[in-house]
């Protein structure tokens, strides 16, 4: 029993904050970047990072910071990066950060960006290898999205990968989308342009899955006793989140009008 009351009272810290950031969509940003693979690195070097995507979700528009952007704005071409790899990606850096201190009271929400392997760390921490200086975007305005689901809907609501999975569950676009390891052969292959097309397209997929949560239509896998508990408590909330609890309950409003305009 306790441990249903401590699932459902994580649900509901979970649906108040994202109804908390929802209400303020253009302090919003969604951030994802893609690099080279962090499960193979090259003599003990961290990862490189190839583009960053910041989405303002209310305004619906998305800044970019990408290497081969830069690259083509220095006159360097695309067979060169390589060679000149150090130093773009310490100017697509100090670009981001430049845009990071500009927006650090925003909230910024990201996908399992939670460590130095992969996330604000692994970019701050490629930020000093190359001599600049990050600007930490402070814990309290960060969320995680993924962690955020686990809490709304338990840990069963997608099989893993939960990502690829909630897109085939709610039949979103994967056009330019690439799973992890496609991403690292794209590095590879220095193909940094399909690289920043999946790194956009990702941000686009966690603005759809956000909304849809938000609005309660987001599908997955989860037993409403994952999500709410056995509790009483829970058993309350499962039945007044219902459609058709929520419908009765209009139809009854609408009763209500029409008694008082009689």
């Amino acid at each position: 029993m306790a441990r249903a009351r401590h699932q459902l009272r994580r649900r509901r810290e979970a649906v108040n904050r994202l109804d908390r950031l929802m209400q303020h969509q253009n302090q919003i940003l969604l951030v994802h970047y893609s690099c080279e693979s962090f499960n193979e690195p090259k003599d003990g070097r961290s990862p490189r990072v190839t583009s960053i995507a910041v989405r303002n979700l209310g305004q619906n528009q998305t800044t970019s910071f990408s290497i081969h952007q830069l690259a083509e704005r220095g006159g360097v071409a695309i067979t060169d990066i390589s060679r000149e790899y150090d130093r773009l990606e310490k100017l697509m850096l100090e670009e981001f950060y430049e845009f990071v201190r500009y927006h650090a009271n925003y909230d910024w929400l990201h996908w399992n960006m939670r460590d130095s392997n992969y996330g604000f760390a692994a970019i701050e921490h490629r930020c000093r290898v190359l001599g600049g200086t990050p600007t930490a975007i402070p814990e309290d305005r960060r969320t995680d999205i993924a962690a955020l689901f686990v809490d709304m809907y338990g840990t069963g609501y997608a099989p893993h990968p939960r990502l690829a999975s909630l897109i085939g569950l709610n039949h979103i676009s994967l056009l330019g989308f690439l799973p992890g390891e496609e991403e690292a052969a794209a590095f590879e292959a220095g193909d940094y342009v399909k690289l920043h097309q999946s790194t956009l397209r990702k941000v686009d997929v966690f603005v759809n899955v956000l909304n849809r949560a938000w609005d309660g239509t987001l599908k997955t896998k989860a037993r409403w006793y994952e999500q709410y508990g056995t509790s009483i408590g829970g058993i309350v909330d499962v039945t007044t989140d219902h459609w058709l609890y929520k419908f009765l309950g209009f139809l009854g409003i609408a009763a209500s009008l029409i008694a008082l305009l009689r």
